[in-house]
């Protein structure tokens, strides 16, 4: 995972081939090339917690894309004394990412079956000069997703090879989601 300090500024630049963008982090002088993603290529969730919650609010018809709040549920892994102070704390043992609007209908959006490109295209329909420049801003959305392991990109279509529904918990460690979170039971 880069890390955290990384992200304080993420660009895009044109590279010398049309339809290649290169994301790269840049803080005090420092760089680190992320990754070149593609028009062609098929940004995918990567297997993890995920819920919606909330009203529906704008999203491109005919997608699947609800337009609702998306909250991503990540388990902590902490060992030695970090587990004994959490424990002692009653820490709680898993992170909770919920998601702006724009995120939210992105993640939607990322289901493997649909090129960045593409995306791109139903985001800026969707959203107009909110996410305007569209192009750039799917591009370091997608970049900070797949730095926190959470998307992967892909070259060809997804085809099942894992589990990308909401409310499937691949590493098994995540208790059943409280009520007062407000999540839809109904997915």
């Amino acid at each position: 995972m880069v890390p955290e300090q990384l992200h304080c500024e993420i660009h895009t630049r044109q590279d010398s081939s049309p339809g290649w963008r290169q994301c790269d982090a840049h803080t005090s002088g420092l760089c680190v090339s992320l990754m070149t993603i593609d028009d062609d290529s098929y940004p995918t969730r990567a297997p993890v917690w995920w819920a919606r919650k909330g009203p529906a609010g704008p999203h491109p018809e005919g997608t699947g894309a609800t337009g609702k709040q998306v909250v991503i549920r990540i388990p902590k892994s902490l060992s030695g004394i970090e587990a004994i102070l959490s424990r002692w704390l009653r820490a709680p043992n898993e992170v909770r990412r919920p998601m702006d609007d724009m995120n939210s209908v992105l993640w939607e959006l990322m289901d493997g079956t649909l090129k960045l490109g593409k995306i791109t295209r139903l985001m800026d329909a969707t959203f107009h000069e909110r996410v305007a420049p569209a192009d750039e801003r799917i591009r370091a959305s997608i970049g900070k997703l797949v730095s926190d392991g959470l998307a992967i990109i892909r070259q060809s279509p997804f085809e099942g090879e894992w589990n990308v529904s909401s409310r499937h918990d691949p590493s098994g460690m995540l208790s059943v989601p409280s009520p007062r979170l407000g999540l839809d039971t109904d997915e």
